[in-house]
């Protein structure tokens, strides 16, 4: 019933992009954003939104400094409760636009690195095709595997680790401070039951150190390069 109101037209083709509100700094990440098919969002669900020009690319350069691990860490030393308050964003250090466009020393601009791991996280289902459309990519939505995936995003760490200037001990000490410090405690215990190691950590000091010495990109992280895997 919808008591004499317009009906809300959703267009199946048209995409949002929303950040979680409810979280925690003992979560295993804190902030969560994801790009989803225009639908309702409910009150705990923030919108953030883009000028019509470029609007896919920027929207996909934040969503991977939003969700990486070194913005992460501020963020989880700026939440005191269980809501990522608007106030609280609006502090956090994202990225300008200009940094993109500088190179790494693999030799080309970082958002030729970012945006195509952004594109393969993303479209994974045809329910994406707009978004993935509007990167500029036409074809098939790209398999899910775990391991792959957690290859790609923790490539996008160790670039950001460099977009954001840290050294090799910063991003160390980011992944896992000593004792009496913590840094991601919960993804640590999970992943350690789960495979034995804290494997994120692994990958993104192997992508950290492979971007410093200038390799090229579709080589970081080639032990999960394998979808099979």
């Amino acid at each position: 019933m919808n008591e004499g109101g317009p009906l809300i037209h959703l267009d199946d083709r048209k995409w949002l992009q929303v950040f979680r509100d409810i979280t925690n700094s003992t979560n295993e990440r804190t902030i969560v954003v994801s790009q989803v098919r225009e639908s309702g969002i409910g009150h705990t669900g923030s919108l953030v939104d883009y000028e019509e020009r470029a609007r896919a690319i920027a929207s996909a350069l934040v969503l991977a400094n939003m969700n990486s691990i070194p913005f992460d860490w501020v963020a989880r030393l700026s939440v005191g409760g269980t809501h990522l308050s608007l106030f609280i964003v609006k502090q956090l250090p994202v990225l300008q636009p200009e940094a993109y466009i500088e190179q790494g020393r693999c030799g080309c601009p970082w958002i030729h690195l970012v945006v195509p791991r952004v594109l393969e996280l993303t479209y994974t289902s045809e329910e994406m095709s707009g978004f993935a459309s509007d990167l500029g990519y036409q074809g098939l939505p790209f398999l899910w595997n775990k391991g792959h995936r957690h290859c790609l995003k923790s490539e996008l760490d160790g670039i950001f680790a460099h977009m954001y200037g840290l050294s090799r001990p910063d991003l160390e000490w980011i992944l896992e401070a000593p004792a009496p410090s913590s840094s991601f405690p919960g993804l640590r215990k999970h992943e350690i039951k789960e495979f034995g190691e804290f494997r994120t950590q692994r990958y993104v000091l192997e992508a950290f150190d492979l971007l410093e010495s200038g390799v090229d990109p579709n080589l970081i992280c080639t032990e999960y390069r394998n979808p099979d895997k």
